[in-house]
């Protein structure tokens, strides 16, 4: 048995998974590796929305809601002064395609969560961001069950990406163009040191090239986000087909 479910702090939820503080610490300290990234690229999120003409509160609640940087940075970019009904349709539904991807997130987290009280875990899947789906599947592949980890990792990350906004929009207003400091290439390059180790332990290199290939492709051939989607499905059938490693 894991040392960390070896405790009499068990809140008793549920039979199934156990839910431990000393699991949410550990949690929050495997995510502690995010943390300069979301610190970095709020500042890009940050140099966005003041130029945009936002508040410091309204980025804060912005990050808040959202809480997703990648959607939030082509929000911005879309942003306006005059709205209108089909723009604010424009920008919630390029919004939603971009963060489609935790659909997928949340369907690979369904065979460890699933025996949880509905009002308890999705309130928390709800603030999901990709570094505690990465910390969470490692766990979780390494037989870890408990559900402290998932939810110290995750709301530990909300709350540091909330935060990020704060001297993201006060740092970000010196810097006028992001892209000149490369600070637009920190989610991909994120993304990418999140894959990783995933890929190491799964070998499942193929799903990783097919998704880029037909992302890369999807992006040349059609307008919008639609290679977010596109490219992810595709990934998630090539693993799905592809061999298993001994």
């Amino acid at each position: 048995m894991r040392d960390d479910l070896k405790t009499d702090s068990t809140i008793p939820f549920n039979t199934t998974i156990p839910f431990t503080w000393p699991a949410v610490r550990k949690g929050v300290l495997a995510s502690l590796a995010y943390v300069p990234g979301y610190l970095v690229f709020g500042a890009a999120v940050g140099t966005l929305a003041a130029q945009k003409g936002l508040s410091l509160g309204e980025a804060v609640l912005m990050s808040t809601i959202v809480c997703a940087a990648a959607a939030q940075m082509v929000a911005l970019e879309l942003w306006t002064s005059d709205w209108t009904l089909a723009h604010i349709l424009a920008v919630a539904g390029v919004t939603a395609m971009v963060n489609a991807r935790f659909i997928l997130s949340g369907a690979s987290l369904r065979p460890w969560l699933s025996p949880m009280r509905a009002g308890f875990v999705y309130p928390v899947l709800g603030v999901l961001t990709d570094g505690a789906w990465a910390a969470s599947i490692r766990y979780h592949a390494d037989g870890g069950r408990d559900f402290g980890f998932f939810f110290g990792s995750t709301v530990f990350l909300w709350l540091a990406w909330s935060l990020a906004s704060v001297p993201g929009y006060l740092l970000g207003a010196l810097v006028h163009d992001p892209k000149a400091y490369a600070l637009d290439l920190i989610v991909p390059l994120m993304f990418t040191a999140t894959v990783t180790p995933i890929l190491a332990r799964t070998g499942k290199y193929l799903a990783f090239v097919v998704a880029g290939g037909v992302a890369f492709a999807a992006s040349v051939l059609l307008p919008g986000y639609w290679f977010i989607v596109i490219g992810a499905l595709a990934g998630a059938a090539a693993g799905a087909f592809a061999p298993v490693r001994p």
